[in-house]
């Protein structure tokens, strides 16, 4: 969809369109509700910002909706074809560092109760790996920061996509 399109859009079709973006509620309002916007960038910039922070509730539900890192994103949903190709650099990899991944992804969850979220899009396994064991040794408060922001970066590169830039 061309940004002419989107701003033209009917509410629910706006709406439909940055769902798979972030399917934060209070963000996706706040976008569909600002339009018209005058350039892709603009849109990208209040993508950056709407709906700021994210509480506690939305981040949950948000991460309902991502696989673990390094595991391949089931169905053919647009969120979950946007997931697999953000992961696609993730591929074949070094056993160990796949088991480590693997492994890490377990300690997390058990420390946090959630999934591990980091943007892959553009980042080895080993560079997301280095970040999970970080991490690790960060306190909830710290993480559900983090993870707010990891949230909002990868809206906006969906969104980029999405708006062919």
């Amino acid at each position: 969809m061309h940004l002419e399109q989107f701003n033209a859009a009917g509410r629910t079709e706006a709406a439909d369109f940055l769902r798979p973006c972030l399917d934060i509620q209070r963000w996706i309002d706040e976008l569909a509700d600002a339009r018209p916007y005058s350039s892709p960038d603009a849109l990208l910039a209040a993508g950056r910002g709407a709906a700021n922070p994210f509480t506690p509730a939305e981040i949950k539900a948000a991460l309902a909706h991502h696989p673990r890192i390094g595991e391949r994103a089931k169905g053919d949903s647009a969120e979950a074809k946007l997931s697999q190709s953000e992961q696609a650099g993730l591929g074949v990899a070094d056993s160990a560092v796949a088991e480590a991944l693997a492994e890490g992804n377990r300690g997390y969850e058990e420390k946090f109760g959630q999934v591990f979220l980091i943007r892959a899009a553009g980042r080895s396994r080993e560079e997301i790996l280095a970040a999970l064991n970080t991490r690790l040794a960060h306190t909830p408060g710290e993480e559900q920061s983090i993870i707010g922001q990891q949230l909002r970066e990868i809206a906006v590169l969906r969104l980029e996509g999405l708006m062919g830039k």
